[in-house]
């Protein structure tokens, strides 16, 4: 359940591969974005082998939570790639264990994404939580004097795959305590606004967009990831919604990582019929006067690649 990863947002400064973490597996569907779930995929395709003996059932690996504090070489780890680690059925002291995990190996940077937006809001913000956190931190090698709240090598995230999701996660996110915050907009499936109803913030004049201020409510995300949909059965993402997120994040000045196209990619041409050929799909409005439109063709998730508009865009946060 700890192993290298290919995940592009995932890598380290340097190029080489970050790993993945996996102190608990297993989950349930919640969204939208949950409906090709690649985990379930491959945890169900081994369900009754020894390393998912219970398929996509939730549950927590105790001979992995404290596999980071062995690991010698500093590195990204993205934090329960197989699960959610807010799911109901995670005990709270379990998660505590696993946050205290986190700070006490401070050589590592950890990127932990969900979809449980209220229970993350709810536990990071108890004392209850962060004195439990802190008490087995100390337990686990941390000097007293080096403890802080947030984590500081935490990048905390949400998974936000439409307007209805973005509306509904990044607010809790926002009032979360976090060194970095972030989001996932993977896989991509509909056109996101970012700061949908944050129109003018009182305390500061500030017009529009997301607040410099440092209002709880209104300040932005460190990051945003955007990416298509992989799989069999991976749904097409219009190239406009990942565009218009890249230049929502340039005028925000948000660092704006784009992983991949996924299944379906951009032919490069625009198009009037009606109805698309087999193996490629329209989408979109209409994009001139003429009545074009976006043709995607099914290619491949590799032979799609990572470039929008000619270009890879790789950026990643500053710690706050």
């Amino acid at each position: 359940m700890s192993a290298n990863t290919t995940i592009e947002w995932t890598r380290n400064d340097d190029g080489t591969p970050g790993r993945t973490w996996n102190p608990a597996t297993g989950c349930t569907k919640i969204s939208v974005g949950c409906d090709n779930c690649y985990a379930e995929t491959i945890a169900e395709r081994f369900r009754g082998y020894a390393a998912f003996p219970n398929g996509f059932d939730v549950q927590v690996r105790a001979n992995k939570v404290n596999d980071p504090l062995t690991w010698r070489k500093p590195t990204r780890v993205f934090v329960n790639s197989m699960s959610d680690m807010f799911h109901a059925d995670i005990d709270q002291a379990w998660i505590a264990d696993v946050f205290a995990v986190m700070a006490a190996a401070q050589k590592h940077t950890f990127q932990l994404l969900t979809k449980r937006h209220a229970r993350m809001r709810s536990l990071l913000n108890s004392p209850e939580f962060i004195a439990q956190v802190r008490s087995r931190a100390l337990g686990k090698g941390l000097p007293a004097d080096q403890w802080q709240w947030p984590i500081a090598n935490l990048w905390l995230g949400v998974s936000v795959e439409n307007q209805e999701w973005a509306d509904i996660r990044i607010r809790p996110l926002m009032q979360t305590p976090a060194a970095v915050r972030f989001l996932s907009c993977e896989p991509l499936l509909g056109p996101i606004k970012l700061h949908r109803g944050h129109t003018h913030c009182p305390t500061h004049d500030f017009p529009g967009g997301f607040c410099t201020g440092g209002c709880p409510d209104l300040i932005a995300p460190n990051w945003v990831i955007v990416g298509g949909e992989s799989g069999r059965k991976a749904r097409p993402m219009d190239p406009q919604w990942a565009t218009s997120l890249r230049d929502q994040c340039a005028e925000a000045d948000i660092p704006y990582f784009f992983k991949q196209w996924g299944e379906w990619a951009p032919s490069g041409y625009l198009v009037i019929r009606s109805r698309p050929e087999p193996g490629s799909v329209l989408v979109g409005d209409p994009v001139d006067d003429l009545g074009h439109r976006i043709e995607l063709r099914r290619v491949g998730k590799k032979a799609a690649g990572r470039e929008l508009d000619g270009l890879e865009h790789n950026a990643f946060p500053e710690p706050r």
